[in-house]
């Protein structure tokens, strides 16, 4: 499903724009695509690309495809690898997240001291903007991401904030919680604040506050 969403949707998809004459395609691929943690440091986007799972491989052989599409035509390639996107309309992980603090089911994570990136989606969409338009983005990949990184205690008492619920929290054993929850995933987004003076509008709290009015509202 992923080899056939994700590559060959893009490639053909790529391919076929190229004919049309388009000249600026911009994909928006995965942090994934370039590792499950950050270590010591932020990732940036000239470290070696280092997919963990079936999803992530396949948006960098979709991110490979569109370059290879792009060399043979006019087409000018952008990528954009963002973290978990958050906002109006989530789902996947953070839609789980969110009904599990509104049930106010304790979660595993008072102990956890990591710094992971997200990104706005109202965030993402100018950056999306930034990228159609700007002519140093053209065969360039960037990370975007906020204007700093959370743990995943501080999420969880954004959103518990932001439905008017207790944050409940307990303690447990790090190895027997999941890297996507424990471990730190942190972008450099240097590339293209410098490049195409990109800025994040949304602060995480405003941003977070409107997920959860969102939510919210959606429940009802």
């Amino acid at each position: 499903a992923y080899e056939t969403g994700n590559v060959l949707a893009t490639e053909r998809l790529a391919a076929a724009a190229a004919r049309a004459g388009v000249r600026r395609f911009v994909f928006v691929s995965s942090a994934k695509a370039s590792g499950e943690s950050s270590g010591g440091r932020p990732l940036s986007e000239d470290d070696p690309a280092d997919p963990r799972d079936d999803y992530a491989r396949s948006k960098l052989e979709a991110e490979r495809r569109l370059l290879s599409v792009a060399a043979k035509s006019r087409l000018e390639a952008v990528i954009l690898r963002p973290p978990l996107v958050y906002g109006p309309g989530a789902r996947a992980n953070l839609l789980a997240l969110l009904r599990l603090v509104d049930r106010g089911v304790p979660l595993p994570v008072a102990g956890i001291e990591n710094r992971r990136s997200l990104v706005y989606v109202g965030n993402l969409l100018a950056a999306i903007e930034a990228c159609l338009g700007h002519p140093g983005a053209a065969g360039r990949t960037f990370f975007v991401a906020d204007a700093r990184p959370v743990s995943t205690p501080e999420l969880v008492r954004a959103i518990a904030a932001g439905l008017g619920r207790p944050a409940r929290m307990f303690r447990a054993p790090a190895a027997l919680l999941p890297r996507s929850v424990r471990g730190s995933l942190e972008l450099d987004t240097t590339r293209i604040r410098s490049a195409l003076g990109w800025r994040p509008a949304v602060d995480f709290a405003d941003g977070i506050a409107a997920t959860c009015r969102w939510f919210a509202a959606a429940r009802r």
